[in-house]
C-alpha cells in the first residue's frame, strides 16, 4: 500500500528525538513486585500536521526492578513534548521507549488518552515486559 506523499519522511527522527534525561534512584524493595503508576493530566504535544495541540491524559504503570524513575525528572521529560509534532502513537512508544531504557522495569505500560480531535477520540496502549529467561 503506498504510503500517503503528505506523510512521508514526516516522523522518521521520532526514535531519535533528543529528550531531557530521565533520572532514577535505587529501589529499596527489588526483591518484591509493586507497581507504581503515574499519571499526568495536562500532557501536551503538537500535531506534525496542523501544527494545532494535541493535549492528553498520559499514564505510566510500571512494576520497578533496580531503579525507579524521579519524578522531577519525568515532569521535564514530558514537558519536552508541548513543543513537539509528534503522532500520538509515536509519543507512546517514545515515552515507553525512554523509560524502559531509563529504569529497566520489570514490566511497563504507557497509556495516551488523547482528547477529542475533529470528531475522533483516539487512546494508544504500549507495553513492555522484561524477559526473565
Amino acid at each position: 500500500m503506498p504510503q500517503n506523499s503528505n506523510y512521508a519522511n514526516l516522523q522518521t527522527h521520532i526514535r531519535q528525538l533528543k529528550t531531557p534525561p530521565l533520572e532514577t534512584w535505587e529501589n529499596q524493595y527489588p526483591h518484591r513486585d509493586y507497581t507504581i503508576e503515574i499519571t499526568h493530566l495536562e500532557f501536551t504535544a503538537v500535531c506534525p500536521k496542523t501544527g494545532l495541540p494535541d493535549f492528553a491524559t498520559l499514564r505510566v504503570t510500571y512494576v520497578p526492578d533496580k531503579e525507579c524513575v524521579e519524578l522531577k525528572s519525568l515532569k521535564e521529560y514530558l514537558l519536552f513534548y508541548r513543543d513537539v509534532g509528534i503522532f500520538h502513537e509515536h509519543v507512546v512508544n517514545k515515552v515507553l521507549e525512554d523509560v524502559v531504557a531509563a529504569c529497566q522495569p520489570r514490566e511497563v505500560e504507557v497509556i495516551g488518552d488523547f482528547n477529542v480531535r475533529g470528531g475522533i477520540k483516539t487512546v494508544v496502549r504500549a507495553s513492555y515486559q522484561k524477559n526473565t529467561d
